[in-house]
């Protein structure tokens, strides 16, 4: 159903769904149960004319169970929710494939900087290409990103990945994605970055290899754009200047 509104793109977006149902689930069957118990108790026992409401104390070893049964219910159904989400999240921000190609993501107020490796499939050489607001990926071919932030915190988000990182200045964080669906779509910032937020934008191509290889082959070399070196240190309280 998710994906009837944003199309799954990438090769872990489904275990990303997945964990989603099963949390909506789980948590939805518990929350109508409880509530619908809860309101049938307030009918049943409700104050009427000539009958007095009925109460219960809690300390009825029979009221108790239907208090704890859940409740231990409920801790199995916490823990497979548990054991699904640490198996995503490894699989995801551990154990990530060999590259096929690393890809430099570089945002500030407000765009994106890509710089793409070039036909030899190596970064920082004279072949890299760097486009801004633009990023060329090729589809069944897994990527590895370096991202990073030349001022404030951004975040670097591509909803049909079901892919959502922060950026954040003086680090260079790491990351991967396998495309596996041909198209172009949306990413997108999504930590507040100033007063120009919402016009920070960006399109993902997914390509054929042809069409990749076709893009490449126009879109002229630029100087690469390097992370942002870290700020020096401050000097030390009676250091020379």
């Amino acid at each position: 159903m998710i994906e009837q509104y944003v199309p799954s793109a990438s090769t872990f977006a489904p275990d990303i769904d997945y964990i989603i149902w099963l949390i909506l689930v789980v948590v939805g069957f518990w929350f109508l149960l409880a509530e619908g118990v809860f309101f049938w108790l307030i009918m049943k026992f409700r104050a009427r004319p000539g009958i007095k409401g009925q109460y219960l104390t809690g300390d009825e070893p029979k009221a108790k169970r239907f208090v704890t049964w859940p409740h231990y219910l409920t801790l199995i159904f916490d823990v497979w929710i548990l054991v699904v989400a640490i198996n995503v999240w490894t699989t995801v921000k551990i154990k990530a494939p060999p590259a096929d190609e690393t890809v430099r993501i570089i945002a500030q107020q407000w765009a994106w900087t890509f710089v793409h490796a070039g036909p030899d499939n190596k970064l920082d050489t004279p072949d890299d290409i760097t486009v801004v607001d633009e990023l060329h990926v090729e589809n069944n071919r897994t990527y590895h990103f370096e991202l990073t932030s030349r001022d404030v915190l951004h975040s670097f988000s591509v909803p049909v990945f079901r892919l959502k990182q922060d950026a954040i200045p003086g680090r260079i964080i790491k990351g991967w994605f396998k495309p596996n669906l041909t198209g172009q779509f949306d990413v997108q910032c999504t930590e507040i970055c100033g007063i120009g937020h919402s016009i920070m934008p960006a399109r993902i191509f997914i390509e054929s290899h042809e069409d990749h290889a076709r893009w490449m082959k126009a879109t002229p070399n630029v100087a690469s754009a390097s992370p942002p070196a870290a700020p020096a240190a401050p000097a030390a309280p009676g250091g020379t200047r």
